[in-house]
């Protein structure tokens, strides 16, 4: 890929830009993120986040053991065993404390060129006013200008800001005003400019810039969606909220009015709803925790609530882009024993949520999302109302859950996740489009009231919880319409009920609640699962009990990895079944949702075939009783 939107090849964020998150080892050791550098070349920017040590800025330009600095004003440094290659599917770093200190935990950022995304340019100083060309093909939004041949400032360029004003990268000084860094001129689609001062332009020094672009379209399928954004806010008292047209991954923010650090955040440390894990360009410090900004379907709310205070921010998109083709991309699952000790329950994939289940335990089942953090909420716990969402005690899921590139962690003798000598089965979901997503939101009380999601399909399947109070799940289904209505953890039919989703089905971009406590009280927080048929790795469809044995086509290739079936006509529990534990007619045990009660063992009840699954009344009638209607939905 990397042709742009107008070389006819669509172009993705997962292509362009990458938080890797790895544990030092003090070897030669190769990061395999998905971004090709050595053919497009690009930025890698690294953090210790357990130990005081330097933000450390690689670049393909200046080359391999080459490294700056973020929060100092030195130039160039040397070191060989920084980054070793830059590789076609990531890059390679050597045995060295700044980013691979044995057992610390790193975090790296990888930017690669793209037009209408980000760019790198060096030149050769002359202390005249001048311009240099870049290649986004578009105006930046941000520059961020180093000396590499000796000490100077960092410079910063930030299309919020005036043409004459600039903020410096290494210091929590706010925007001052100086003509001679940008030559008071803004920057064009094809050129920026420099003025005369030392820390761009001095006569024989050598500079790099790295430049983003701002709202530029040129990724998706269409070529039309924007990737980066480079903005500004004013914080409020309630928190400002800031549109960017998409869910953001990655931000940085800095108070351009006042004094303050430049806070870096990602989804992969911990950018959520609760609480955002944090690291600063302007200082070496460790990782904090501290709640800067909750992402939205739709941009960020500021949590700052420094009322008056103007920042400015560079935010990126959260991925993946491209529609998945095969069910383990974005879906895994295993079973398991527990172990009474820490552990990562892993699933090919970078997750966003999980289910867990204790089979062999009357215990309930739980379910936990990036979005949410160390949150988590149970699908039942054998009452009408499922308890408001519970913040993890390090038993369940350890005090940070989703900092890991595959799976989630677990944590140490809860009953619910890792007892020893219990057993579990545990489901891991990718978020991606036309499979399945998320959305966190607060109420409003309103009929009628949408909330934007990113599914970029019309949902088929919808589970929404109420986080904040003790309220059981909802849930609507396309084949039953949006007048209908169920309960994940009790077993009662579908009903009628317009306080659910106002009568009114969703759309590609949007669901619509009414008023009831489970959806849209004022004030309470919810979470929401959105899941679509797409094609090769899920299906949500219906079907028609025939009262003996039938097969459903899912038009799936290699079978139905996990099937959830309810009954919607009359009462019928929510059975799930995985070819983890069995789907096969010697062993074929499922768990229920809308029970505590551990799995019961069947010989081929549900049965995984090439297209999907078959079902089988004689073995239980249950699920596939004559002339009863079931929804389903079945993954890959």
């Amino acid at each position: 890929m990397g042709e742009g939107a107008g070389g006819g090849i669509p172009n993705y964020i997962e292509e362009v830009f990458s938080t890797y998150l790895y544990t030092g080892n003090a070897a030669t050791r190769t990061i395999t993120n998905g971004i090709d550098l050595s053919t497009y070349g690009g930025l890698v920017w690294f953090k210790n986040r357990t130990a005081g040590t330097e933000n450390a800025l690689t670049n393909t330009v200046s080359g391999t053991g080459k490294y700056l600095i973020s929060e100092q004003t030195v130039g160039t440094q040397t070191l060989a065993a920084i980054l070793t290659a830059f590789n076609s599917t990531g890059f390679s770093i050597g045995n060295n404390t700044t980013n691979n200190e044995n057992t610390a935990s790193i975090v790296s950022w990888t930017f690669r060129k793209q037009p209408k995304f980000f760019d790198i340019q060096t030149w050769t100083g002359n202390a005249t006013n001048r311009t240099i060309a870049h290649s986004l093909g578009v105006v930046p939004g941000c520059i961020i200008v180093k000396r590499t041949d000796t000490t100077a400032a960092w410079a910063v360029y930030h299309s919020s800001l005036a043409n004459t004003q600039y903020l410096v990268l290494n210091t929590t000084a706010a925007a001052a005003t100086g003509a001679t860094r940008w030559n008071s001129t803004t920057p064009t689609s094809a050129v920026f400019s420099l003025g005369t001062d030392a820390s761009v332009n001095a006569s024989g020094g050598t500079y790099v810039a790295y430049i983003y672009a701002h709202d530029a379209g040129g990724f998706g399928l269409a070529g039309t969606d924007n990737v980066v954004s480079c903005g500004s806010f004013t914080s409020t008292t309630a928190g400002a909220t800031i549109t960017l047209g998409y869910e953001p991954q990655f931000l940085i923010m800095k108070p351009s009015s006042d004094t303050g650090d430049w806070v870096i955040v990602d989804n992969m440390r911990g950018f959520n709803v609760t609480t955002d894990r944090s690291l600063y360009a302007n200082a070496a410090d460790v990782e904090i925790a501290y709640d800067w900004a909750n992402p939205t379907s739709t941009g960020f709310i500021e949590k700052n609530n420094n009322n008056g205070v103007t920042y400015i921010y560079i935010a990126i998109r959260r991925g993946p882009m491209k529609v998945p083709t095969t069910g383990t991309s974005v879906f895994g699952l295993s079973a398991r024993a527990g172990t009474g000790a820490n552990a990562t329950v892993t699933g090919g994939q970078t997750d966003d949520a999980v289910l867990v289940k204790n089979s062999g335990a009357a215990v309930a089942s739980l379910f936990s999302s990036r979005l949410t953090g160390t949150g988590y909420v149970t699908t039942t716990d054998g009452s009408s109302n499922t308890p408001a969402e519970v913040a993890a005690g390090v038993t369940i899921l350890q005090a940070n859950p989703w900092d890991v590139m595959d799976g989630v962690k677990v944590g140490t003798t809860s009953t619910i996740t890792n007892a020893s000598a219990n057993t579990y089965v545990n489901y891991l979901f990718k978020r991606a489009p036309s499979f399945m997503d998320i959305v966190c939101y607060t109420g409003t009380g309103t009929a009628g009231q949408t909330y934007t999601h990113n599914l970029g399909v019309v949902p088929e399947l919808m589970l929404v919880k109420c986080r904040s109070n003790a309220v059981f799940w909802a849930v609507y289904v396309a084949s039953s319409g949006a007048t209908q209505y169920a309960r994940l953890n009790d077993n009662s039919a579908f009903g009628a009920n317009v306080s659910f989703w106002n009568d009114t089905a969703p759309t590609a971009s949007v669901f619509s609640v009414g008023t009831s406590g489970a959806v849209n009280v004022s004030a309470r927080t919810y979470i929401a699962y959105l899941f679509a048929t797409c094609a090769g790795v899920s299906k949500v469809g219906s079907y028609t009990g025939n009262g003996s044995t039938q097969t459903i086509n899912c038009g799936l290739t290699a079978g139905a990895r996990f099937v959830l079936i309810k009954r919607t006509d009359a009462t019928g529990s929510w059975y799930v079944y995985d070819t983890a534990r069995g789907m096969t007619v010697l062993t074929d045990p499922y768990w229920l949702t809308d029970e505590t009660a551990a799995e019961v063992a069947t010989l081929g009840s549900v049965t995984t075939v090439a297209t999907g699954f078959a079902v089988d009344s004689a073995i239980l009638a249950a699920i596939n009783t004559s002339s009863a209607t079931f929804i389903f939905l079945a993954i890959a």
